[in-house]
């Protein structure tokens, strides 16, 4: 597998970093190619040699669409048709851009599952100043503790924009930028085999230590971000909320995790909101650290950077999003309502993840995919402690174009041994979609705030 050029000019400046517990910086004259021959959040600017991926150009603009009274935004390809479509029949064809996971799914559901492949279009974009912020973290940030956490990382944003390790791609998934303070409306269910669901309404808030102006500077340090989730349905969950404080080197200062469980009027530590114990309201069907396809600490697995290669991957996803789609059109046997979905030819950087001997975690091994456009995981196989692929994740991106922030759709994690799946982040029948720069303050994320949060 070829390594992108960066990578090739940099390995013997990679290899000697590696030699000890702190990475430094990449150097002057790579940081420079930021906005030049890398796009300015570190992909290669140009298409690749048949110009099936074109060049980027810039992205979406912001008025790449009209935005509806609840912020659902139109699709800019909507008249697109796809150029083919990948079933069970033809994936042989294509298996050289398709993940095994993918092709796993082709064998289990034959009848069903299909990829439908349209026009590539790289459609990231960010606001200026993030790309300010991206080259300050290439000059300055490091690893330390053996990638379990940051130095020097006063961006916030995008670690390792040139990235020389797996674990410095995956803090640029952690760490990329979500278009500051959010709050949602979303959804999580997972279908029993017949297609038959029920759904868990969230209300989800996320902010950052820099929007937080009451926040005490010196708390907030090793802070990445807070995180609030309110169960509003169904009426058994309805009035759970979780307080999460997302330490950036959770092996120095583990992640702080608290419940509110409206049954029993109290809070309590959730110490149990980590690595793989079990996600909120999952039914079994996913991990605590598969929520955002991959979070949390990366001290578990030793992460090997793989390269770089084409995928047909999840993208720009509006069809999927359209506030028209009801769940029941979404939700099917097996799987998602694949002719609703909409791959493309990307770059995506590999890395495969492998649990440390001594360590404990029901994937032994991880294979994922990282769109190389905004570091955000597109394709994640998961495999048991036998070396047997189980689960495998789809995340189905979009560009929120209005507010220049890549972001996903919906999270697709499929069990290949059950016949079940997990879904989480559909919002079509919510009352609103993402609310992007959204106002908080830090007394809001505390154990004190949230039995006033829980109102069932």
């Amino acid at each position: 597998m070829q390594f992108p050029t960066t990578l090739l000019k940099t390995s013997t400046l990679a290899l000697s970093m590696l030699a000890g517990s702190v990475m430094a910086a990449v150097p002057a004259d790579q940081v420079a190619k930021l906005g030049t021959s890398l796009t300015p959040m570190g992909a290669e600017k140009a298409g690749n040699a048949d110009g099936s991926i074109p060049a980027w150009t810039g992205g979406l603009p912001v008025n790449a669409g009209a935005v509806d009274s609840k912020g659902f935004l139109a699709d800019p390809f909507a008249s697109e048709k796809p150029l083919f479509t990948i079933t069970a029949a033809n994936a042989q064809q294509y298996k050289d851009k398709l993940t095994a996971g993918q092709l796993a799914m082709f064998q289990r559901y034959p009848d069903t599952y299909k990829i439908p492949v349209y026009p590539t279009h790289r459609t990231a974009a960010l606001p200026d100043d993030m790309y300010q912020a991206i080259k300050t973290s290439a000059q300055h940030t490091e690893t330390v503790g053996n990638g379990n956490g940051l130095k020097n990382f006063d961006s916030h944003y995008y670690a390792f924009p040139i990235p020389q390790s797996g674990v410095e791609v995956v803090w640029n998934h952690t760490t990329r930028y979500r278009g500051g303070n959010i709050h949602r409306y979303i959804t999580r269910v997972q279908p029993q085999t017949n297609g038959a669901f029920s759904m868990v309404s969230f209300e989800d808030e996320i902010s950052y230590p820099a929007n937080l102006p009451d926040l005490d500077k010196e708390k907030g340090k090793n802070i990445l971000f807070y995180f609030i989730q309110r169960v509003n349905g169904p009426a058994r969950l309805a009035g759970n909320v979780l307080l999460v404080h997302e330490t950036i080197d959770q092996v120095a200062e583990p992640r702080q995790a608290w419940m509110y469980n409206a049954g029993q009027r109290r809070v309590r530590r959730a110490p149990q909101v980590a690595y793989d114990g079990p996600a909120t309201a999952s039914d079994g069907q996913a991990t605590a650290d598969n929520y955002d396809m991959y979070n949390g600490s990366p001290d578990r697995y030793d992460w090997k950077l793989v390269g770089k290669k084409e995928l047909y991957i999840p993208y720009n996803s509006y069809k999927l999003d359209s506030p028209k789609l009801k769940y029941a059109d979404i939700i099917k046997p097996g799987h998602i309502n694949q002719d609703l979905t909409r791959y493309e030819l990307h770059r995506v950087w590999e890395v495969e993840a492998t649990l440390k001997s001594g360590e404990r975690h029901i994937y032994a091994k991880r294979h994922m995919y990282f769109d190389e456009d905004t570091w955000q995981l597109a394709e994640v196989d998961h495999y048991d402690g036998r070396g047997q692929l189980w689960r495998v994740a789809e995340g189905h991106a979009q560009q929120y174009y209005h507010q220049k922030v890549p972001g996903y759709t919906a999270e697709t994690l499929y069990d290949l041994v059950s016949g079940r799946y997990a879904v989480v982040g559909l919002k079509n029948e919510e009352k609103q979609s993402i609310v992007f720069g959204a106002k908080a303050v830090a007394g809001e994320y505390t154990p004190a705030a949230l039995r006033q949060a829980g109102v069932r």
